[in-house]
């Protein structure tokens, strides 16, 4: 199966799956006290800074929900986009498990402003109200736009002028840091975030994903919280070597620019193809577009994938680390052939 439903349908890079067996030798002590940890925690800090704290988890999840309970009091609230991952689809951990309250923007980008922080501050102080505490944005967004740096800054400054805090999902950093030609620390800690969720998983790590605190003092107790959620490997290495693998050297750049590239072909590919309409061209390694239902359900069982909207017909084709031009050349001319033999798709 070949699929453009998710990067995360795509396998594990062969060069994460060697550094895991190579990690497999002999014993290790376990729960994080081995070399390969103490790597990892050197490359995290060569990429985001040497104040970053990192903390290995085993999905995005719990990067995030973790990273959110660190941060905030329980009459605390997190500012998002309404369409965000955050809000839409982690099926109200935030609620059950962090016991947060979301406060939900509209976007028609996916992406948040300045202008719409400041009029949530009004009540900040009045004992009846929810405090917001936390903006928590995506970089890449759910609907595929990145946040160039001037705009992550922007909101950086609103944040901490007003005793707030940045936290950035990061589930595609890296995406996000190719597309913009800049380094994973450009977009995170130099623009002023406080937190981020690194995720690595997306990019052709079997699964692993970082919650890294960006600026002293990080949260007390971050330790105790990451145990409470079972999310503490008692097996550590093996997750840490994925890291290694990622970040030693540039697979985390060559996986999420390969990625981007294929997205963008296949935009080139299918524009002009009857029936079929680019609604958001490809800013990383999404790509969305309408279609009629029955040319999208004609080619689905060969090339699976999501209707993000059922309403409008819009659907979303995600491009990985292992998409191939021939994937993208065959899908394509699934497509035309579809686009001629359904009636009225064309």
């Amino acid at each position: 199966m070949r699929a453009f439903a998710s990067d995360n349908y795509a396998g594990a890079h062969p060069e994460v799956l060697a550094a895991i067996a190579e990690a497999n030798a002999d014993h290790a002590v376990s729960y994080g006290a081995d070399p390969w940890t103490a790597r990892a925690t050197e490359l995290i800090r060569a990429h985001f800074g040497e104040h970053a704290q990192p903390w290995l988890v085993f999905n995005g999840t719990a990067a995030n929900v973790l990273s959110l309970g660190a941060l905030t009091r329980s009459w605390e609230c997190v500012v998002t986009p309404e369409t965000s991952h955050l809000h839409v689809d982690e099926a109200a951990a935030p609620e059950r498990m962090a016991g947060v309250k979301l406060l939900t923007l509209p976007t028609p980008d996916g992406k948040l402003s300045p202008a719409q922080i400041e009029p949530l501050l009004a009540r900040q102080g009045d004992e009846h109200a929810p405090q917001v505490r936390v903006i928590s944005v995506a970089n890449t967004t759910e609907l595929g736009t990145v946040y160039a740096v001037d705009e992550l800054r922007a909101l950086a400054d609103v944040a901490h002028a007003n005793g707030l805090l940045l936290h950035i999902d990061g589930s595609r950093l890296a995406n996000a840091a190719v597309a913009l030609g800049s380094s994973l620390g450009d977009i995170t800690t130099a623009i002023g975030a406080d937190a981020v969720s690194f995720g690595l998983t997306k990019n052709g790590a079997l699964g692993v994903e970082a919650t890294i605190f960006l600026r002293d003092p990080a949260p007390e107790g971050f330790a105790w919280m990451r145990k409470q959620h079972a999310q503490l490997s008692s097996k550590m290495r093996f997750l840490s070597a994925q890291v290694v693998a990622m970040l030693e050297g540039d697979l985390w750049s060559r996986s999420a620019s390969h990625a981007n590239t294929m997205a963008l072909l296949l935009a080139q590919r299918v524009a002009g193809i009857p029936g079929i309409r680019v609604t958001r061209p490809p800013q990383a390694n999404a790509l969305f577009a309408t279609l009629p239902r029955e040319l999208a359900d004609a080619v689905r069982p060969d090339f699976p994938f999501y209707t993000w909207n059922e309403a409008t017909s819009e659907v979303r084709w995600m491009c990985s680390w292992d998409t191939t031009e021939d994937d993208v050349h065959q899908f394509a001319a699934a497509l035309e052939r579809a686009a001629i033999a359904v009636p009225g798709a064309a």
